[in-house]
């Protein structure tokens, strides 16, 4: 994926842990036939309609509900939202080159990734992640591992991952990840993960997610990096999730390219 601004005024208080666009609760979002036929979003209310509109088009481009490559109708998106057309064309315009693209006379589409740009934002998460999860490995609370483990026990027990159907984690308070990389207590990785790289690879997560077979080893994979937090063994810890990204890379790649 290409490289993009940091997303200082549309990460939302991420480092105070109250919003994380990547990883969202999609348990309410409508659904959308990519036969072209959307239902209704609920309507926004009158303050920061920007932000708002911001907030919705990335929660329907990294669920899924667009497709990479599909064109946004900015009429039919105003009237979804029921705003006048100048917030949503701010809220676009942020977006620009980050998950959308304007073309003169073509109008936005949803920005359409190439399986390089897919891997070389994995190769930047691998680095990321494998160092937040060393720095964990000497940082993180002990309370915050025991929530952890309990994070793992929960995910262990959801019926989609033990039948291996899929591990999605939409929610910010419900990621792993997440939790890893606050407990390393470096805002500037943190800033870093969540605005240049979580983002785009949301659309690419959930597409991986549902392989088979991932499900199960993801689970075991985040069992050995919690395992080595546990020890306070920085290199163990580092080299886990760093082979952990490493396979979500393989499997994101192989669905991409099917």
């Amino acid at each position: 994926m290409p490289s993009w601004p940091i997303f200082a005024a549309e990460r939302v208080s991420i480092l105070h842990g109250r919003c994380h666009a990547a990883m969202i609760d999609l348990t309410h979002f409508p659904k959308h036939s990519f036969g072209g036929h959307m239902q209704p979003f609920a309507p926004l209310s009158s303050t920061s309609l920007a932000n708002e509109a911001f907030q919705k088009i990335v929660e329907a481009i990294t669920s899924g509900a667009f497709r990479p490559g599909e064109k946004l109708s900015e009429a039919e998106l105003a009237r979804q939202f029921g705003i006048s057309r100048g917030p949503l064309r701010e809220a676009l315009g942020r977006l620009e080159g980050r998950l959308v693209t304007r073309t003169p006379r073509l109008g936005v589409r949803v920005i359409d990734f190439a399986a390089e740009d897919v891997e070389q934002l994995f190769l930047l998460r691998e680095a990321l992640e494998g160092m937040a999860a060393r720095l964990a490995a000497e940082r993180i609370s002990e309370r915050e591992l025991a929530d952890l483990e309990a994070l793992l026990d929960r995910h262990s027990a959801r019926r989609d991952i033990v039948e291996g159907r899929s591990y999605i984690q939409d929610r910010v308070d419900d990621d792993f990840h997440m939790a890893v990389v606050r407990g390393a207590k470096s805002e500037r990785i943190e800033a870093l993960l969540v605005d240049n790289v979580y983002y785009q690879l949301a659309m690419q997560r959930q597409r991986s997610s549902t392989r088979a077979g991932r499900t199960k080893a993801a689970l075991a994979e985040h069992r050995d990096i919690c395992e080595a937090l546990l020890a306070r063994d920085p290199e163990r810890a580092e080299a886990a999730m760093r082979k952990h990204i490493r396979n979500a890379r393989y499997s994101a790649l192989a669905a991409f390219n099917n």
